[in-house]
C-alpha cells in the first residue's frame, strides 16, 4: 500500500469557456454555491491530512496570494508558459514535486466528497467513474483492472476519467522524466500532461482507477455548466 506525501494543484489555465467571468477571475477561484471551487480541493486535501501542497498558477496569478495568505503552508509556483503552452508546462513547473507519492488534482473542480482524495492507494492511476451514457471527456477501458486503452474523444460505456490521479514515487520520478523529455527535449508543448502515462510513454506505466460514483466531483467548464451548478450565474447565459 502506497501514502499519498504532496499534491499538486494544477491551476494555471485561463477558463476561456467561462469568459467573461474568467477574464478578471481566474477560474479555480470562482465561487460556486459560497464556495471556492479551489478551496473545496485545499479543504478535502488537507481532511485527509495531506498538507503539503503546491498549486501551480498562472493566469492572474496574483490572485492566488490570498489563499496563501488563508493556507499559510501552500507553495504557490507560477507557470511562466501558461498563455502559449497547454498544460504540460503546469507539470513541467511543478516537476521538483515529483519526487515521492503524489496525488495530481485539478483546481478548477467542486469536490463534494472528501473521502475520495484519501491517502493510501495500491497502484498509480486515475479517479474514474463508469459511464453508460455518452460523455466527451476521456473514456479509459480494463483489462483485469489495468487500463489497457483511453479515447480522447469520449464515448460510452466506459470508465470516464476525472482530474484526480495518484502516483507510486517511482511512477513520479518516471513521470517527472518523461515530462523533462518532452518539454525541453523534443519541445512538445501543446500538449497534456495526462498524454505522457496515457498515449506517449503508455508502455513505461502499468495504471489502475480509483472508482468512484461520479457525483462526489462536480466539473464545471462552460458558463451553462456553471449556471447549472449555482443560478446567480444565469444572467451571463446569452439568448
Amino acid at each position: 500500500m502506497n501514502e499519498i506525501k504532496k499534491a499538486v494543484i494544477m491551476a494555471a489555465g485561463k477558463g476561456e469557456r467561462l469568459r467573461p467571468i474568467t477574464l478578471t477571475t481566474p477560474k479555480p477561484l470562482i465561487c460556486v454555491n459560497g464556495k471556492c471551487m479551489i478551496e473545496t480541493v485545499i479543504n478535502g486535501l488537507m481532511e485527509n491530512e495531506i498538507s503539503d501542497i503546491c498549486v501551480v498558477v498562472g493566469h492572474l496569478g496574483e490572485q492566488f496570494t490570498k489563499l496563501k495568505q488563508k493556507y499559510p503552508d501552500l507553495t504557490l509556483i507560477q507557470n511562466r508558459y501558461y498563455e502559449s503552452c497547454n498544460n504540460i508546462s503546469s507539470l513541467y513547473s511543478a516537476k521538483e514535486f515529483l519526487d515521492d507519492c503524489v496525488m495530481l488534482i485539478d483546481g478548477d473542480q467542486m469536490i463534494n466528497d472528501p473521502s475520495i482524495l484519501g491517502r493510501s492507494f495500491d497502484r498509480s492511476g486515475y479517479t474514474a467513474a463508469w459511464t453508460d451514457s455518452y460523455t466527451n471527456e476521456w473514456l479509459m477501458t480494463l483489462t483485469d483492472d489495468i487500463v489497457s486503452g483511453c479515447s480522447r474523444n469520449g464515448g460510452k460505456h466506459g470508465w470516464q476519467l476525472y482530474g484526480v490521479s495518484r502516483w507510486t514515487k517511482e511512477d513520479a520520478k518516471k513521470l517527472r522524466t518523461h515530462t523533462i523529455l518532452e518539454f525541453e527535449t523534443k519541445q512538445n508543448k501543446d500538449i497534456y500532461w495526462d498524454d505522457i502515462p496515457m498515449f506517449l510513454h503508455s508502455s513505461e506505466y502499468e495504471l489502475g482507477i480509483s472508482k468512484i460514483k461520479g457525483n462526489e466531483i462536480r466539473e464545471i467548464d462552460t458558463i451553462a455548466e456553471l449556471a447549472a451548478a449555482d443560478p446567480k450565474y444565469s444572467e451571463y447565459i446569452k439568448d
